[in-house]
């Protein structure tokens, strides 16, 4: 927990709470459905909370914004942000009922009413969002064929809207495609060698009706 209050100072009594909640949360329900790997689960705030706001180290969400996490797995990177940014609409879907099943308890736990869980493809959502996070659930090319549809055509942050990938690794040959793609290395935000390889990719899409 102390990692998460060395890289945002400034969160709320709410918040902080809410963050301490989620290590109680995960091990309990990792005992019945194994969501998070038994290795990582002693490493929760830094291998997925502060892994997942390194999205909020490249872009502040708005109040009204509404952000997509696409195979969001036990909830990551779509908890931690909606607990950062709780004036943002986060809409959390996976293939996989159990995951599911788990981020609408820690969700409702927290008393997080700003998420929404659901089991669907991302193919299959509809609706329009300013972002879409993932979490490395595909290749670039895949998840871009997922959600091309599916962005707002008004940007109101500084980022354009489009995708926000936690992704590691030589990304060159996934992305050559993607010239408009930004890497930002999580390294220059959070000092663990965890995050040695790991980036934050941006590829802005363009709103298709």
């Amino acid at each position: 927990m102390q990692e998460i209050l060395q890289y945002f100072p400034d969160l709320s009594e709410v918040q902080i709470a809410q963050f301490q909640k989620l290590e109680v949360l995960y091990k309990d329900w990792n005992a019945k459905i194994n969501v998070i790997s038994r290795k990582d689960i002693d490493e929760l705030y830094v291998k997925h909370v502060l892994h997942s706001l390194a999205i909020a180290k490249i872009q502040s969400f708005k109040p009204g914004a509404t952000v997509l996490d696409v195979g969001t797995g036990g909830g990551f990177p779509g908890i931690p942000l909606a607990i950062l940014f709780p004036e943002t609409r986060f809409y959390l879907i996976d293939v996989i009922a159990k995951k599911i099943k788990v981020v609408q308890a820690v969700a409702e736990a927290l008393g997080l009413k700003n998420v929404k869980a659901e089991q669907i493809r991302a193919e299959n959502v509809k609706g329009d969002f300013d972002f879409i996070v993932s979490r490395a659930v595909t290749n670039m090319p895949d998840f871009v064929s997922w959600v091309k549809d599916k962005i707002k055509k008004q940007s109101k942050h500084e980022l354009k809207n489009g995708i926000l990938y936690l992704k590691g690794g030589d990304l060159t040959e996934e992305l050559k495609d993607f010239p408009k793609a930004t890497e930002y290395n999580i390294a220059d935000f959070f000092a663990p060698d965890f995050f040695e390889t790991k980036k934050v990719v941006h590829l802005p899409l363009k709103f298709k009706p």
